[in-house]
């Protein structure tokens, strides 16, 4: 049968980097990954805090996170800026001072930078949340795919494909829909594919989205 694998995972060293970048030593390896995650839901939880009610939107595409001895790098990839900055001219240096807190390292800093995603409908995490809220909102899961494809389509990609699983419209039998446009051909490594799964908490209990994104072809 076909095995699915990451497609991030499967072009590391071709067309795709790391997201976290730094060296250990092999018994504190797992410590850096666990590291890392707290630093990634730390900044999840400080946005989903502070943004506006209205957007409920948290446009973060991706972070990374580059460790040297003395210093902790953080690098936020945010669609819509304004979010977490508007009306806050100290954001970024409180939100340094919480994730500061979550961590006790006396010998290390940390250093938090945003920088601004050019097509954010181009990133396949914040079609997902677009995605999420539609389907909060009631509104029909297949209306809000359509809408997310043509969000993207302005972003000059070659191809998407979506996939929503779980209770869809709160129907008893789980079940999976997906919809493609144009080519997303997962099997070729030079494709530079972006890909994200995200859950999503209904009244009918969970969802899973998962979309792909064929940007280019090097």
């Amino acid at each position: 049968m076909g095995q699915k694998i990451n497609p991030l995972g499967f072009r590391l060293g071709t067309t795709q980097s790391h997201h976290s970048f730094w060296f250990a030593q092999p018994q504190n390896y797992s410590a850096g990954i666990q590291e890392d995650e707290k630093i990634r839901n730390c900044i999840k939880d400080y946005v989903q805090k502070n943004k506006k009610m209205s957007s409920g939107f948290e446009g973060i595409a991706r972070i990374q996170i580059k460790k040297r001895i003395d210093l902790i790098q953080v690098i936020i990839h945010i669609g819509f800026p304004n979010l977490l900055i508007e009306g806050r001219t100290r954001g970024i240096e409180e939100l340094q001072m919480n994730v500061q807190k979550e961590f006790h390292s006396v010998n290390r800093r940390l250093n938090i930078a945003i920088t601004r995603v050019e097509k954010p409908y181009g990133q396949p995490n914040i079609l997902a949340e677009y995605i999420a809220l539609q389907l909060k909102n009631r509104v029909s899961f297949r209306k809000a795919m359509k809408k997310a494809i043509e969000l993207t389509e302005q972003t000059d990609t070659k191809g998407i494909q979506v996939q929503i699983a779980g209770r869809i419209d709160g129907k008893e039998i789980a079940r999976v829909e997906w919809i493609r446009e144009g080519r997303v051909p997962l099997q070729t490594i030079r494709a530079k594919i972006d890909h994200c799964s995200y859950t999503t908490r209904t009244i009918y209990g969970v969802l899973g989205i998962k979309i792909w994104i064929f940007v280019d072809e090097k």
